[in-house]
């Protein structure tokens, strides 16, 4: 573990040299992504700093217990940092895992309301609110890019982008299959009824991690499209884009002006076109898809909101939660926390099976 420490200790100088240097400084591109790097090691190196310390102290301390008159308190004192040895050994353990870096990005998530007809909508629409509360305690912010309403409520479709710190690093466990267990308001008889939504959430894809040819995309300018509302434009400046290579197709209409929806779209293509890539990438290499807590594969049961009991079930790990309310109203950090530890805790015993 040392021997690791000490070459991202060095790694870590040999950045912060090279980002004074002119010749970095006028490359934009390599300023960034040095800058990133250098950020990403600082927590690792600021806590070895500390371990280091606490070493030196232990050392002195041994000593310090040959002593007549300190010796007592040495020895009390020793007790308490070879605690605090093994705390930061621990927690150096999980910073040496290997990174996925992806984590600090922001992202863009579909929600799309699947078995269950309208109730699947309404679903959705829950879960969409439930993302909302929980990037607002989180302190991140969300801008809508398309939705399509259900005609009871909720949504058949709705596409956003959370933007934040570490934003991926907690909402890629989100991908898959999510399923409910209630009565919906539409229900005569009083019986529990079940129904899924799918979410997907894709990292943001930057310009030093895909370039777009635009000369493959077809742009189409339309009239923006739903169920009405203030919100709906009535100007031709919703944009479809159409990646002809792959057929991908993304559509903004959020925005009132034409610049705008087109800025989101083409980011939104990006993010889809970068997903797709580091898919290929990781099946060519023979890997599970993203985390080891679950694929992302949108038909992957992952969760289970069972209103009834007022339970929340993740079922990759065996987490069950009889908060479902609090949950629902943004206390989803107990239940992404339970999947964090999870994770880190099977990458610590080597553990590749993926959590399904």
């Amino acid at each position: 573990m040392i021997d690791r420490l000490e070459a991202i200790v060095k790694r870590y100088q040999e950045i912060t040299e090279q980002l004074s240097s002119p010749d970095i400084i006028q490359d934009i591109k390599k300023m960034t992504e040095l800058s990133k790097e250098q950020t990403r090691l600082s927590e690792t190196v600021e806590l070895y700093n500390k371990y280091k310390q606490v070493l030196k102290n232990i050392e002195e301390d041994k000593e310090l217990t040959k002593d007549s008159e300190l010796g007592a308190f040495a020895k009390e004192e020793l007790v308490s940092l070879e605690e605090e040895k093994s705390k930061l050994e621990s927690q150096l353990e999980i910073l040496l895992l290997p990174h996925d870096p992806n984590d600090e990005k922001n992202v863009v998530v579909e929600i799309k309301g699947a078995a269950g007809g309208d109730e699947a909508n309404i679903f959705a629409g829950d879960l969409f609110d439930m993302y909302m509360k929980y990037a607002s305690r989180e302190g991140w912010k969300i801008d809508v890019t398309n939705s399509i309403e259900g005609s009871a409520g909720g949504f058949t479709n709705i596409e956003f982008m959370v933007k934040g710190e570490n934003v991926y690093s907690k909402l890629k466990y989100e991908s898959g299959a999510h399923r409910v267990q209630r009565v919906p308001a539409t229900e005569s008889q009083g019986r529990v009824h079940t129904s899924t939504a799918t979410v997907l959430v894709m990292p943001e894809a930057e310009e030093l991690d895909f370039e777009l040819d635009m000369n493959e995309v077809r742009v189409d300018i339309t009239r923006s499209s739903g169920c009405g509302g203030q919100g709906v434009n009535t100007t031709d400046s919703a944009v479809r884009l159409t990646h002809i290579p792959t057929g991908i197709i993304v559509y903004s209409q959020v925005e009132r002006s034409q610049i705008k929806n087109k800025e989101m779209a083409i980011k939104i293509l990006k993010t889809r076109l970068y997903d797709l890539k580091l898919r290929e990438k990781e099946e060519a290499e023979g890997k599970e898809r993203r985390s080891k807590i679950g694929t992302g594969d949108r038909s992957e049961k992952i969760r289970t909101y069972n209103y009834p009991q007022n339970r929340l079930t993740d079922h990759r790990i065996g987490f069950t939660s009889i908060n479902l309310d609090r949950i629902m109203d943004g206390d989803l950090g107990v239940v992404i926390e339970a999947l964090m530890n999870e994770d880190q805790k099977r990458k610590l015993e080597g553990n590749d099976k993926d959590i399904a």
